[in-house]
This record gives C-alpha cells, sequence and structure tokens, in this order.
C-alpha cells in the first residue's frame, strides 16, 4: 500500500496555498481583495502564493479595470480542482489510518502497563 502521505500535494498541502484553493473550489470565482481579507493575509503574501498555483496551472488569474480601478478575479482550474480533490482524498485516508491504529499504553485515558 502506498502512504496517503506520499499523495499529498506539495503544492495545495501549505496552510494558504489549500486556503486559496479550497476558497475558490466552493465560490468558482473571486475578488483578490475579498481573498485576502477572508484568509487574513497581506497582499502580498497572497500574491506570491497565488503566482505558484498560477505556475503548477491550479488557479486562472484575470486583471480587469472596472472603469478606471484595477479589479484582479481569481478561480480555480480543473487541474486546480482535481489538485484539492486528491489532497482532501490523501488527508481522509490519514486519518482513517490514525482512528484505526491502537491507542499507546500510558496515554491520558489509557491504561499504563
Amino acid at each position: 500500500m502506498n502512504y496517503p502521505i506520499h499523495d499529498l500535494d506539495d503544492i495545495v498541502h501549505q496552510r494558504v496555498r489549500l486556503g486559496i484553493v479550497a476558497t475558490l473550489v466552493a465560490a468558482g470565482r473571486t475578488d483578490f481583495q475579498t481573498l485576502s481579507r477572508d484568509l487574513d493575509v497581506t497582499k502580498g503574501n497572497l500574491g506570491q502564493h497565488l503566482r505558484m498555483l498560477e505556475e503548477a496551472g491550479y488557479v486562472l488569474i484575470e486583471k480587469t479595470f472596472e472603469g478606471r480601478r484595477p479589479r484582479t478575479y481569481l478561480s480555480v482550474t480543473t487541474h486546480g480542482r482535481s489538485a484539492f480533490r486528491r489532497e482532501i482524498k490523501a488527508l481522509r485516508q490519514l486519518i482513517e489510518l490514525a482512528d484505526a491504529a491502537p491507542p499507546t499504553p500510558g496515554q491520558p485515558g489509557q491504561p499504563s502497563t
């Protein structure tokens, strides 16, 4: 059996990037300002993570103007949605393994030997 940790996606797995992809999967499309606020990350930090996700083909970044104001919209690609699903599947498998493991003696609530 391939241990589920090997199925984790190094790009998606990082906390902020996982939050970005999860938000975009749920929302479909959102703007940069909203995502920065919702994830509570700085614009510079968010920009760096978005660049990595864009280079991996996981997100689409669309820069437009509304009136004279620049606006950046973000959406998850099919490839990004698939990567997110694989990540969640691997995390669920890890949880199942942990839940199936016998309790370690000496842990709180467990009899010691």
